[in-house]
């Protein structure tokens, strides 16, 4: 036996293990998506940082952050 049945044999046993199917994560990123902008309704993750936001706002719209994002940071 090669190696390649080896790790045939071993990838089918561990999936038996693991019980399931892979799980997804789309619900918890699109519950993370919570900033958004005012001007073009584009959503943001939560953890987008604000010099992103401010590019965004610069170089899509030509405004300020504070007229994009009034609600971040409170």
């Amino acid at each position: 036996m090669g190696n390649g049945a080896k790790a045939a044999q071993k990838r089918e046993r561990n999936a038996a293990k693991a019980g399931g199917a892979a799980k997804s994560q789309t619900k918890t990123n699109q519950a993370a998506l919570n900033i958004i902008c005012a001007t073009c309704r584009q959503t943001f993750l939560l953890t987008t940082r604000e010099p992103a936001l401010e590019e965004h706002a610069k170089n899509k719209h030509s405004k300020t952050m504070a007229e994009c994002f009034p609600t971040y940071g409170k």
